[in-house]
């Protein structure tokens, strides 16, 4: 299936122990390219998520994100260690009779001692799973979209494709009356010189000859072409070995272009240039 690499994915669910959301944000790069940003109390599940992205998400900028509210958070829940905070106040009163002193204790102050509010925790290993079956579930519709995405991209190359096919067939067509007319054409001109040397005349028939032939060029674009169509079929990110068989017609396309010698020939090499560059710049968006 053929994947583009520009996707937007959101997973959201409600637990007994907060809510999660997973946002997934992917754009065309050269390689895979993972930021993920989480909250400080699941930063030390970060080597856990990007390893579980590496086995899904092969090429692409990607940008994930949890966010998280804590249950406890929503409710305003606040346990004070009772115990604790009479400790601490029957602790001052005692300082103020041995100090002779009557200093008044902050309830602000009190709150500031270690263990006197019991902030809940959550076990971070035991919710890692579920953190990671949220994130399947985003990554699921990440590739869904890009999929989606990636047959649009496969339908418009497979356009283009043709459209060269066609371009080379016409040029396959033309190229005998063509080769023809040039040969009618250096034969008048040689005819005009007052001795006519058989070798020379030879001698310009093969550089003619070779100067425009481009069977072996149109051979190789039918066969990158071919190639373009077997990777298509192929269950596994293409986008790589595409971007090589583009640059192969490019060069192909550049050669027969040089070798064009008439105005037919130089306005098909034209046009697969233009098709070519039209199938990369799809191409750059492909896993």
């Amino acid at each position: 299936m053929i994947r583009s690499m520009t996707a937007f994915a959101r997973e959201e669910h409600q637990e007994i122990w907060g809510k999660v959301c997973w946002e997934l944000r992917s754009v065309n790069h050269r390689h895979l390219d993972l930021s993920i940003r989480l909250p400080e109390e699941f930063r030390s599940l970060e080597p856990l998520f990007t390893e579980r992205l590496q086995q899904k998400i092969k090429r692409g900028k990607v940008n994930c994100a949890l966010y998280f509210q804590s249950t406890q958070q929503t409710n305003n829940a606040l346990n004070i260690n009772v115990e604790l905070v009479n400790q601490i106040y029957q602790a001052t009163r005692k300082i103020n009779e041995i100090t002779g002193q009557s200093s008044h204790v902050d309830a602000l102050d009190i709150l500031k001692f270690p263990g006197v509010l019991n902030l809940p925790t959550l076990d971070i290993e035991q919710i890692s799973d579920t953190l990671l079956k949220h994130l399947d579930g985003a990554v699921k519709q990440l590739i869904a979209h890009r999929e989606r995405e990636g047959t649009q991209l496969a339908l418009l190359i497979q356009q283009r494709c043709e459209a060269i096919a066609q371009a080379v067939q016409q040029i396959r067509a033309e190229l005998p009356q063509i080769l023809s007319g040039q040969r009618e054409r250096l034969l008048n001109r040689l005819s005009e010189l007052k001795e006519l040397d058989n070798d020379r005349v030879e001698q310009e028939m093969v550089i003619l000859a070779q100067k425009m032939d481009v069977a072996e060029e149109l051979d190789r674009l039918e066969t990158h072409l071919l190639e373009v169509k077997e990777i298509f079929t192929q269950d596994e990110p293409i986008g790589r070995r595409l971007d090589f068989l583009v640059q192969e017609l490019h060069r192909e396309a550049n050669t027969l272009g040089s070798k064009a010698n008439h105005i037919s020939t130089t306005h098909c090499a034209i046009e697969l240039k233009v098709l070519i560059e039209q199938i990369r710049e799809q191409t750059q968006n492909i896993e």
